[in-house]
């Protein structure tokens, strides 16, 4: 996909996009948590939905094509945290370090 005067690269409609599956799924645990949190930091105000869309697009073509939906969304939650001072990428790499060290595994973590 390339940007046109009518389309941006992320701008899929009306466009051939092959089937789309109709049947449900279940969520896994952590595409959940991805979606509470974006509710929760949203009501307090640390971004807007324009504020995640601009992460979103800013990610660029290659990512649409590469992670889900909720790996795009935890990424933009992720980069829109940091820019409203949360926390740094210093303290994130510190935080993912400690959870790493608890083991692969929510059943690792409990032991």
């Amino acid at each position: 996909m390339t940007d046109t005067p009518e389309h941006r690269w992320h701008d899929m409609g009306g466009r051939p996009a092959g089937p789309i599956p109709m049947e449900g799924h279940d969520f896994a645990l952590w595409e959940k948590r991805v979606d509470a949190l974006m509710v929760l930091c949203g009501a307090k105000g640390l971004f807007t939905v324009d504020g995640l869309r601009r992460a979103l697009e800013d990610m660029g073509e290659d990512a649409f094509e590469k992670y889900s939906y909720y790996d795009r969304w935890i990424a933009a939650t992720n980069q829109n945290l940091i820019e409203a001072g949360v926390y740094t990428l210093e303290e994130l790499g510190q935080r993912m370090e400690e959870v790493a060290r608890r083991g692969a595994t929510y059943g690792e973590a409990q032991e």
